[in-house]
């Protein structure tokens, strides 16, 4: 007897069952040493369903396990009113297992609000849940069907009257969760549910199809919907983010690379940088759309055997999707592997600036700040604290966009014309990568429209080092001067460690670069202490600002 995982019944986690030997329908329960875990076990376990030699405390651990496992099914399922002990637990799965009890519909006939949960309801905006959503999906299998026997009928397969009927067809989720559990098909429910409220008509529904060219035209469209929001939520940011790199497109600010002080930008600098990189990902999640916004009408291996070219090209057109010019059983995933690798690029965008603002908010630095409430806390221990709570979610939900880029590409290869290897995973995939992304959007677009830049810290922070900024200017002025690069970079190099070495007894005060520049007579030799002067103006590093905003529009 060995263990194997059995079908997940609805979001409940996974439970065991005894794989062999399984009762027929009709036959009795089995007494209870048919089971080994109803006996004493022995202090040693050597049962070929665990390893040799197991102890008697892993026995125990592995058998609470499955009892945990089996309560949460079994209590719906027998309408029980409190958890059954193990034995009783057991035996009911057993018993079930030959009846099909514990096989109920996972997708279809639930609640509204079970049917909007793919995505946790804290990182769920509602037009997202709705595109998403069971009834939305079967409704859309429904239009599939529907325009292929329009389809059907424009080529005189289907008569006249006999479409009259058909259009006024619609399905039953209670019918299709009752079909479901015997079938454990759910498009074959959801057909029979059609077929049995429409009579003979029904004959004509589905006709020449195979489940995946409903599925897989449907999925284009929700597809479809769902990157009409996503394009419009990464629109309301580009605008947020075009409008705060204007405004601060001279708001003077130390860069830092490797985290260290480097050279004078603007903030208005650093946020039309995030403009262009937006925009690309616009394009790239744009051209991905098109390319996963496709349907196929072609039957159980492509090859149109059984339901014409020219009906797939009518039922795409109506949809507003594209033709897969050639399919197997189902649209190639290398079209949805490049959509989802798309959202997790925008995923990993938004982090990348919101990762940035989170740097910036530091004690340490305190230039920029996401938005705070006034009725707002930070901590539950620490009344003071303000923490960048909001880009740490982004950052932390951009992770998970890259695990189902991840699971999207490992989908490519299935087997010959089609295995099912990929149904489970974009079952999750697919609904909460459009879910986590549209949150991620509208939330970065708060954070940006309510950002508050603290100019004055900027300033304060520019002057902390004593002038090391202005460090390469001093250099590319000595070898004007005809002085070789690396004497000129040592020169300048020893002057600036001893100002680094003044930081150890806080902020640095004054221009203390200045100061130990013109103290020394090798620099002096080339440059006054006047010159020097000069070399550490900020305006220097500021006259070509211009002509990033000129290129990226945003004069």
């Amino acid at each position: 007897m060995e263990y194997v995982k059995a079908r997940q019944p609805r979001a409940c986690g996974a439970a065991y069952a005894l794989a062999r030997p399984r009762p027929a329908l009709a036959s009795p329960l089995p007494q209870m040493g048919s089971f080994p875990f109803l006996s004493p076990p022995p202090a040693r376990m050597s049962h070929p369903g665990f390893a040799v030699g197991m102890d008697i405390r892993d026995y125990f651990i592995i058998v609470t396990q499955i009892w945990q496992d089996l309560c949460p099914i079994l209590l719906p399922t027998f309408r029980l009113s409190r958890p059954p002990s193990l034995r009783q637990a057991l035996l009911m799965w057993y018993t079930a297992l030959g009846q099909g009890e514990l096989f109920p519909p996972v997708s279809v006939g639930r609640s509204e609000e079970e049917a909007l949960a793919h995505m946790i309801e804290r990182y769920t905006l509602p037009e997202m849940a709705a595109i998403w959503s069971d009834r939305h999906k079967t409704d859309t299998w429904l239009r599939v069907e529907l325009l292929v026997c329009e389809g059907w009928a424009r080529e005189g397969v289907i008569p006249a009257e006999a479409l009259e009927k058909i259009r006024q067809a619609s399905y039953s989720a209670e019918r299709m969760r009752e079909i479901e559990r015997e079938t454990h098909h759910d498009v074959i429910s959801f057909l029979r549910s059609i077929q049995e409220q429409l009579g003979p008509e029904g004959r004509f529904i589905h006709l020449g199809l195979t489940s995946s060219d409903v599925l897989d035209t449907g999925l284009a469209v929700q597809i479809k919907e769902g990157g009409a929001l996503l394009l419009a939520g990464l629109d309301r940011l580009l605008a947020t983010v075009e409008q705060q790199a204007r405004t601060h497109k001279q708001t003077v600010m130390v860069g830092r690379t490797h985290g260290i002080h480097a050279e004078p930008l603007t903030f208005g600098l650093k946020l039309a940088l995030w403009v262009d990189e937006l925009r690309r990902a616009r394009q790239r999640l744009e051209a991905a759309l098109a390319e996963a916004t496709v349907g196929k009408i072609s039957g159980a291996v492509g090859t149109h055997a059984t339901v014409p070219p020219q009906i797939e090209e009518f039922v795409c057109a109506e949809l507003g999707i594209g033709v897969a010019p050639v399919s197997s059983q189902i649209v190639t995933r290398d079209r949805h592997a490049q959509l989802m690798t798309a959202l997790a690029l925008v995923g990993a965008c938004l982090e990348q600036m919101a990762q940035e603002i989170r740097h910036l908010q530091r004690t340490e630095v305190g230039e920029v700040f996401e938005p705070f409430g006034s009725g707002q806390q930070g901590s539950s221990a620490m009344p003071h604290k303000r923490n960048p709570e909001l880009c740490e979610r982004i950052c932390g939900l951009a992770r998970v966009l890259r695990g189902f880029a991840v699971t999207a590409l490992e989908n490519v290869a299935l087997w010959h014309e089609r295995d099912i290897s990929h149904s489970s995973t974009e079952r999750i995939i697919l609904p909460d990568a459009f879910t986590l992304l549209h949150y991620m959007l509208h939330i970065f677009t708060q954070v940006m429209a309510g950002l508050e830049v603290d100019t004055h810290r900027m300033q304060a922070n520019l002057q902390m080092t004593g002038g090391l900024i202005f460090s390469q200017r001093v250099l590319l002025a000595l070898i004007e001067k005809g002085v070789g690069r690396q004497e000129a970079y040592k020169m300048v190099q020893r002057n600036a460690r001893q100002v680094w070495r003044l930081a150890s007894d806080g902020p640095i005060r004054g221009p203390a670069l200045l100061e130990a520049l013109s103290s020394d007579p090798e620099v002096t030799r080339y440059l006054s202490p006047e010159e020097l002067q000069q070399l550490m103006q900020l305006d220097y590093y500021l006259p070509y600002i211009d002509t990033a905003f000129q290129r990226l529009g945003l004069s």
